[in-house]
């Protein structure tokens, strides 16, 4: 099926499910060389008078080099059946193996960077906010620090501005 571009506005969507239960991929890249992680954490919003998503990195990610080193990202979605893809994805580093090729999912390249054929949802992000790192002294919680950053590697923020949706 191929996939239709449909403006933001007109997206009905449930974010906290996409996210939390579903899960994404998020990849940055081109042609020659690319790279993709899952994700269950983000936000989708308006920031800027523009709609966004924004979404974060731990910086021992192969991917965050590729987020880093490039203007567009996607964050793609899918539908029931890739769960074992996705954890592949997310549990293995592009680093050390050709972990998409191991997810048998099909990489796409257009509008300059990367997404998979099997998604079926996808936003197109240009980056707003470069990369910050989360400031551990501003957790009003301190329970967050202690159980989710055990290892003291706090996530990076990327905010991108959604320049183009496509759904099937």
């Amino acid at each position: 099926m191929p996939f239709n571009e449909i403006e933001v506005s007109k997206l009905k969507i449930n974010p906290f499910v996409m996210l939390n239960e579903d899960w994404g991929l998020l990849s940055a890249g081109k042609v020659d060389k690319y790279n993709t992680m899952t994700i269950a954490w983000g936000s989708l919003g308006i920031m800027w008078a523009k709609p966004v998503f924004t979404v974060v990195v731990r910086p021992q990610r192969y991917t965050k080099d590729f987020i880093d080193n490039h203007d567009l990202f996607t964050v793609s979605f899918f539908p029931d059946g890739y769960r074992k893809a996705l954890n592949i994805l997310g549990t293995k580093s592009g680093k050390d193996c050709d972990k998409v090729a191991e997810s048998g999912l099909t990489p796409m390249f257009t509008d300059d960077t990367v997404t998979f054929i099997e998604a079926n949802m996808v936003f197109f992000c240009r980056k707003l906010h470069d990369g910050q790192q989360l400031d551990p002294e501003a957790f009003i919680n301190t329970g967050i620090d202690s159980t989710i950053y055990p290892k003291k590697d706090y996530h990076y923020y990327y905010t991108g501005e959604i320049v183009k949706v496509l759904q099937k």
